[in-house]
Parts: C-alpha cells; sequence; structure tokens
C-alpha cells in the first residue's frame, strides 16, 4: 500500500518571459503598451511570437498580419524573424518610422 503525500516540483521564483512592449500606433490599437508575456518553449522566435499574438484574433490579427507595416526589436535592435527570443528580452513591436 502507497502512503500518500504530495511531491510538488520546485517553483523558479520567475518562469521564462519577456517583457513585450507595443509603440506609437499598436499601443493605440491594442489597448496596452506593455505586458509580460510567458514563453511557451525554450526555443522561441520572433516568427513565432507573432503567430501567438496573431491568434488572438480580432485587432491583433489585423495589426499584425503578413505584409503589414511593422517591426520588432529585440533588446533595442530590430531584428528579423527568425531571431531567438530569450527569457529576460524585451521585445518591441511598432510601425516604421520615417523622418524629415
Amino acid at each position: 500500500m502507497r502512503i500518500g503525500f504530495s511531491y510538488n516540483r520546485p517553483m523558479h521564483e520567475h518562469a521564462a518571459s519577456i517583457q513585450l512592449v507595443f509603440l506609437a500606433r499598436l499601443r493605440e490599437r491594442f489597448g496596452i503598451a506593455r505586458e509580460t508575456y510567458p514563453l511557451p518553449v525554450e526555443q522561441a522566435s520572433v516568427a513565432m511570437l507573432l503567430s501567438q499574438l496573431r491568434a488572438r484574433g480580432k485587432v491583433f490579427a489585423e495589426e499584425l498580419a503578413e505584409g503589414r507595416a511593422f517591426r520588432v526589436a529585440v533588446n533595442h535592435t530590430v531584428v528579423s524573424p527568425d531571431h531567438a527570443i530569450r527569457s529576460g528580452d524585451e521585445v518591441a513591436i511598432f510601425p516604421p518610422v520615417t523622418g524629415g
């Protein structure tokens, strides 16, 4: 007979997550400037993140659709969709900016 006890896996102080930042038009359209976003897998990429955000539907799917004009920066550096994202990164999504 087994003696009942509960084994709880140790909880990490912080789960794997990133700081997701929306700027300019996107901040206004999404109604949020910043959120802590959990990373679902260790080997996350910008493309994976964008796919998950599009899956929220409505305005996220519309604004982040393929062919829409927006940029992604990881830790203040503009990156391509295949760029890896790691826990603790800051990922900003923003419309392209032109100057005069």
